[in-house]
């Protein structure tokens, strides 16, 4: 059993570090809020990420990877989910001036975001129905053991946060200017934008 965790946490570890949406959003929140909103914001995103290891343990993720409407209908809801997430972000920079302040995110806001933009993200779900059950070893309970591998994986996702809040607070005195700021602000908004567009076009 220790065999394969290793083999997997490693496996794992890749796909956690791999750029992507969750680094766009941890560092966002930090950069503009904060340590303490861009954590919680990584704790949504751990949630969200267990919530479908929980559905793949128990075998839900298979009916969803199976019915084409069912994951359609989650696919293009994560879509426009994160399109509205790019547009709110571009708007609020439209809306202001190069010297002003741009609004923070609210530890529950943050919190939600994390969880929301995992949980209506499917490709998740067939993420940990296809690659756990590689790497079960014959004999193992596979409710249990996807479990532990599903809580590796999320705890190498929150070490993984963690170090980019770490390094986005300590570049923030220089980010967090109102104009560098907004700048950032466009082109994460432009970046949900297309995970928004890629997540709705990618079958």
């Amino acid at each position: 059993m220790l065999t394969a965790c290793l083999a997997f946490a490693a496996v794992a570890a890749l796909v956690t570090i791999t750029p992507g949406l969750d680094t766009m959003l941890v560092l966002r929140t930090t950069v503009t809020s904060g340590r303490r909103i861009g954590y919680l914001a990584a704790t949504g995103i751990a949630g969200g990420c267990f919530v479908w290891a929980i559905a793949g343990a128990l075998g839900l993720t298979a009916l969803l990877a199976a019915s084409e409407v069912a994951f359609n209908v989650v696919r293009i809801a994560g879509a426009c989910y994160l399109f509205w997430l790019g547009v709110q972000a571009l708007w609020q920079t439209r809306r202001r001036t190069v010297e002003e302040e741009l609004p923070a995110v609210s530890g529950a806001g943050a919190l939600r975001t994390g969880f929301v933009t995992n949980l209506l993200n499917p490709k998740i779900g067939v993420f940990y129905m296809s690659l756990l059950p590689q790497f079960v070893p014959d004999g193992a309970p596979m409710l249990w053991t996807s479990l532990l591998f599903a809580l590796i994986h999320v705890a190498e996702g929150l070490v993984w946060c963690a170090l980019l809040v770490f390094a986005a607070s300590a570049a923030r005195r220089t980010l967090a200017r109102p104009a560098v700021k907004r700048r950032f602000q466009q082109i994460t908004g432009l970046a949900f934008i297309g995970f928004g567009v890629r997540l709705a076009t990618d079958h």
